[in-house]
């Protein structure tokens, strides 16, 4: 138990005193993750926003080179996570989380302010690449808030809710992108239209500083008791020099290593990404290559895993009382590997779109489900660490399967071409084998695995804890 006048307690004092009731706290939790989520609408719209409109400005600016730039300049948003990500989740740790997210905010707000008059693409890599290092220092501090002012039994909910303003934002960005586009062009070319950039990209830009400015404005009035600075430093750690840095990095990854549902949950995600992620290049390539019939559309091969994806999210957030999450969550990797084995073994669109609908009915829970075992089991002195850790794991897991699927599916289809002239005889039926299936199969095979490794090391770890639960003399 907390002693009195801890943090836990100050923090469960501070969730029911700033709870209104109503509407908003049976939907939400509490109203001060009401006002979290809408801070996290505006803030998602202004980066897809600007993502938009940094890839436009690198297009026009590149000389001849498109792709070039684009690539360099998506690299600066990248490259950061790799080397900074989990020295980033010390920095949480060790800070005022509430101050950590305005200054991030704030701090975005002026580089889109700046972004305007750009002109060079080292400006504009060197500008994505803070903007980076600012949303590597937001992300874990927000996510390490949410069980601060989130009942516990409302997790899942919340972790939904993130999921959708995290990525249902993206349509209404572009939407809002067009616009601009449209509003650039009624523009009378004036002396101070040009001086201000209120071109295609300038507004954006514009657009995108002031919700981050908003954002600012509603995470300064969210509540919640946040630590002391005792309680932040604590007695063995509160210096700033190097080795007491590398000694919580050290103790942040053994943390991981140690505990089943950390570990567990790293394992799944980071695995089954990698599996997940190669279907986004490899999709549109299997509906040309592989999908016989007509009506065969990518496009309603996403609609089905989205909608598939909606509804495995509901689901979860509707029965989160009655779901045990340590179970279903391994049970969901493998579901939606299996799913994608079938749907990648199928050749006609009417199996292929229900079974890409199960993978997304699936693979929707994953996400919420992982990351709400994380905020329950997870000390606050360490969540900026742990999620630091697993945000920049799951993006190096994306990047590896964006990169390897189209070279692995040129090298399988050769190598099927070479061995059985891309084409399979089972006694009386023949099966076509290109290489995008042969990868659909390794990355479904990959999936499943990742559900495999993560219901043993939550197996395993049961088996340890109550192992050193007998073995404790009885008081």
């Amino acid at each position: 138990m907390s002693a009195p006048g801890s943090s836990a307690d100050r923090l469960q004092d501070a969730v029911g005193a700033t709870r209104p009731g109503g509407r908003v706290d049976s939907i939400f939790g509490s109203w001060e993750f009401f006002k979290l989520w809408v801070a996290q609408v505006i803030s998602a719209t202004g980066d897809w926003l600007g993502l938009i409109a940094i890839i436009s400005l690198a297009e026009r600016i590149s000389d001849g080179s498109e792709g070039t730039a684009i690539a360099l300049v998506l690299a600066a948003r990248i490259a950061p996570g790799f080397f900074l990500a989990t020295a980033a989740g010390v920095i949480v740790d060790r800070l005022d989380r509430k101050r950590v997210m305005l200054f991030c905010d704030v701090g975005r707000a002026l580089v889109f302010f700046a972004l305007p008059f750009v002109d060079s693409l080292f400006g504009l890599i060197l500008a994505s690449f803070v903007l980076e290092i600012l949303t590597m220092l937001w992300s874990p501090a927000k996510e390490a808030v949410v069980p601060n002012i989130v009942p516990k039994e409302k997790l899942t909910t919340a972790n939904s809710l993130n999921v959708a303003a995290a990525y249902g934002m993206f349509p209404v960005a572009a939407g809002i992108a067009a616009l601009l586009a449209k509003l650039s062009e009624g523009f009378a070319d004036e002396g101070w239209v040009n001086t201000w950039q209120f071109n295609e990209e300038g507004l954006a830009f514009y657009v995108n500083g002031l919700s981050f400015l908003a954002t600012a404005a509603i995470i300064g009035r969210i509540h919640w008791a946040r630590r002391t600075r005792e309680e932040r430093l604590g007695a063995e750690r509160g210096s700033w020099d190097l080795g007491g840095a590398f000694r919580e990095l050290r103790e942040g990854w053994e943390f991981i290593a140690v505990n089943p549902i950390v570990r567990a949950v790293n394992i799944g995600l980071a695995t089954g990404v990698i599996g997940g992620g190669m279907l986004v290049p490899l999709g549109a390539i299997f509906v040309d290559e592989v999908i016989a019939g007509e009506g065969a559309d990518f496009n309603l091969i996403l609609f089905a895993l989205g909608t598939g994806m909606a509804i495995g999210v509901l689901t979860a957030s509707v029965f989160q009382t009655r779901i045990n999450r340590a179970r279903v969550f391994p049970l969901a990797l493998v579901v939606a590997g299996a799913g994608l084995l079938v749907a990648g073994s199928a050749s006609i669109l009417s199996i292929v779109v229900p079974m890409i609908a199960v993978v997304g009915f699936a693979a929707g829970p994953i996400y919420v489900l992982g990351f709400t075992l994380l905020h329950e089991n997870v000390d606050d002195e360490l969540r900026g660490r742990i999620f630091a850790s697993l945000l920049v794991l799951v993006r190096f897991c994306v990047l590896i399967a964006l990169a390897v699927a189209p070279i692995l599916s040129e090298l399988l289809d050769g190598l099927s071409d070479w061995i059985w002239g891309r084409e399979i005889a089972l006694g009386g039926l023949s099966i076509f084998v290109p290489g995008v299936r042969l990868t659909m199969w390794v990355s479904a095979i990959i999936i499943v695995i990742a559900g495999g490794l993560a219901m043993w090391s939550l197996r395993a770890g049961s088996s340890a804890f109550r192992a050193e639960t007998e073995a404790e003399p009885s008081s």
